[in-house]
């Protein structure tokens, strides 16, 4: 048994909901029962987080709270720190601002430091929103791969839209990406112009919520489809076959 933990606090992995649903609807008991006894939180937006912490623990005492806040502004050097309660023997819970902390999060940074400073690292189930297009696409869940961000440049969106296209056929592998929700309505455009007529496409917006639209066709019949995806989250999945 390994007991090189023993005298740490541990690392809580804390999902949050993917939009503005009753947490009990998408996130197991465990997770408010963490949420109930956890005062010190790591979290990329203070006033959402505290919303969130509201919302699933409403008897929470909120002047309890010590909250940092890691986002893109966050200075590195002051990453370590927020671990400090935990080699102090309390535990600390890494909030995500939606889904899951450290996929497409900021969290990871603060993950990779526990791990380097042998605190335990504990996740916790909630909704991804990566898997969840993922599991419901219909395309190879045996492999995939998630991009990111697409380039803005229009003309090094082009080439990455294309090179995704040939890695999926090359690789039999299924392409996730995502888009600043303002620009979705752009992101389909691209992907009709620079995409084979076959090429399937997922579009899998607003998991999760009562607007959730999943729908996976080829791009000769996207072509002919009207959605509007403006300020949706929405996840896009690309796979060439033949």
């Amino acid at each position: 048994m390994n007991n090189s933990f023993a005298n740490s606090g541990k690392l809580y992995l804390l999902p949050t909901t993917l939009g503005d649903n009753d947490p009990l609807d998408v996130l197991p008991a465990s997770v408010q029962k963490q949420i109930e006894r956890i005062d010190t939180f790591i979290v990329e937006n203070e006033k959402t987080a505290r919303k969130a912490i509201k919302k699933l623990v409403p008897t929470k005492s909120q002047p309890s709270l010590k909250l940092f806040v890691l986002n893109k502004h966050t200075d590195p050097a002051e990453i370590p720190t927020f671990l400090t309660p935990c080699k102090n023997g309390e535990d600390v819970g890494l909030l995500s601002e939606a889904g899951c902390p450290g996929v497409a999060d900021p969290g990871a940074d603060v993950v990779r430091i526990a791990h380097q400073e042998n605190i335990k690292v504990v996740p916790m189930v909630g909704p991804s929103s990566i898997l969840l297009a993922m599991m419901s696409s219909g395309m190879n869940g045996q492999s995939f791969a998630f991009n990111g961000y697409l380039p803005i440049d229009k003309a090094a969106r082009k080439s990455e839209i294309r090179n995704l296209e040939r890695l999926s056929l090359e690789k039999g592998q299924a392409q996730l990406f995502i888009e600043t929700p303002y620009r979705n309505n752009k992101m389909l455009e691209d992907l009709v112009q620079n995409l084979h007529p076959a090429t399937r496409v997922c579009i899998a917006c607003d998991i999760t919520l009562a607007t959730e639209y999943i729908v996976t066709k080829p791009i000769s019949e996207w072509a002919k489809t009207k959605v509007d995806l403006h300020k949706r989250p929405t996840i896009f999945i690309l796979q060439k076959d033949f």
